[in-house]
């Protein structure tokens, strides 16, 4: 479940370069890039040929900027030829060169100062330059993201003194590079609470250490967050009866992704489950406890989710033995019941433990019940027995 809960999350997380950029092709104000400033109050509406060229010479194809982030095209000054021998200097080709200017033209309007700062950062995490050439390739908005170096460097000692690996660092600065532009203090005090809070929910410090690491590695977005809202969510939690034991086994379970919620999206959820499953606060807090989606996943989604499993036959009695069925979308379980029905297996007579489960999880399951599908009814090679 985390997996998928990474994912939507990534999906979420907004751009940190030129995210104003993305809607328009040509707006009228800039986007806030730390590494250079502005001269100009009013844009030329000719292209800058010398821009152009030097683009042309490094085999970029301008009409992908046009199309996409013309705008560029149009600024007064920019770095072509200083970007691309800062890519070269760290080993990469010309057609990653060309690649990564065409998919980030936002890059030669940087100050080149300002990305060999980033780059010296990026190494001082990566294993190799080749590693580091491999994610300018496929992250380069993230590494084209230079505001503020210094603060960004704190970032990342405070992470190595906490115990987290580089490679967990480089991948925060290729997916979650927002969580750098927050001042370090505040990424202190975030860490400083979920240290507190689970401490104060009877944990151990070695057990709260694991977790923290694994908190973040899992969900580093969880920094985005401040310091009450946090402190928010556990006080909701404790106010609907879930014990200290029970909040710990839910961050657990969600590491972390419990907090990307407020009491009122929470309170919604368990409303909508307790009045679908007809059942008491106690039996309730039984099924959050078996599936924390319960509270993660939004109302619609839950209704989509429920409405699906019961136009395919299957009962609320059925959901409620199971609830982590819910974790599935509408057309996995489609998906899935069908592969079922194939066999003969019919999902809505029995139970849903074979439709449940990660794909890996559901696949082996099925090729169980194939298999077992397949077996003869009688053992050929042992012996009849015949009356005589």
């Amino acid at each position: 479940m985390s997996g998928m809960l990474w994912k939507l999350l990534l999906r979420s997380q907004p751009c940190r370069l030129c995210s104003s950029r993305k809607m328009l092709p040509a707006p009228k104000h800039r986007p806030f890039l730390a590494g250079f400033t502005y001269t100009t109050n009013h844009r030329p509406n000719k292209e800058n040929q010398r821009t152009v060229e030097k683009l042309h010479q490094f085999s970029v194809d301008i009409r992908k900027i046009r199309r996409l982030k013309g705008w560029v095209l149009l600024e007064d000054e920019t770095y072509v030829e200083e970007i691309a021998n800062i890519l070269q200097q760290v080993g990469a080709s010309e057609t990653a060169v060309a690649s990564i200017l065409e998919r980030c033209p936002e890059a030669i309007v940087c100050s080149p100062t300002a990305v060999n700062s980033q780059r010296e950062l990026w190494q001082s995490v990566c294993k190799s330059e080749e590693e580091l050439v491999k994610l300018i390739e496929q992250f380069p908005e993230s590494f084209f993201t230079v505001q503020d170096p210094e603060n960004r460097k704190r970032n990342v000692q405070f992470f190595q003194e906490l115990g987290l690996k580089n490679v967990v660092i480089s991948r925060f600065l290729t997916t979650a590079p927002s969580i750098f532009n927050n001042p370090v203090e505040k990424n202190k005090q975030v860490i400083r609470i979920l240290q507190e809070s689970y401490l104060n929910l009877g944990s151990s410090e070695t057990n709260m250490k694991v977790w923290l690491l694994k908190l973040l590695s899992q969900n580093p977005f969880i920094l985005l967050n401040s310091p009450a809202a946090i402190k928010e969510t556990l006080e909701f939690l404790q106010e609907q009866g879930f014990t200290d034991s029970e909040i710990l086994q839910l961050l657990s379970k969600l590491k972390g992704f419990l907090f990307q919620l407020g009491p009122k999206s929470i309170q919604n959820s368990i409303s909508f489950s307790k009045d679908a499953f007809k059942c008491t606060d106690h039996d309730l807090k039984q099924l959050v406890l078996k599936c924390p989606a319960l509270l993660y996943y939004s109302v619609p989604i839950l209704e989509e989710r429920m409405q699906g499993l019961l136009k395919e036959g299957i009962s609320i009695a059925q959901i409620r033995e199971t609830p982590m069925v819910l974790e599935l979308t509408p057309q996995i379980v489609q998906y899935r019941i069908r592969k079922l029905n194939s066999l003969g297996y019919r999902v809505k007579d029995g139970h849903l433990a074979s439709l449940n489960g990660t794909k890996k999880e559901f696949e082996a399951n099925f090729g169980k019940i194939q298999a077992k599908k397949g077996r003869p009814l009688f053992n050929p090679v042992a012996p009849l027995h015949v009356d005589e």
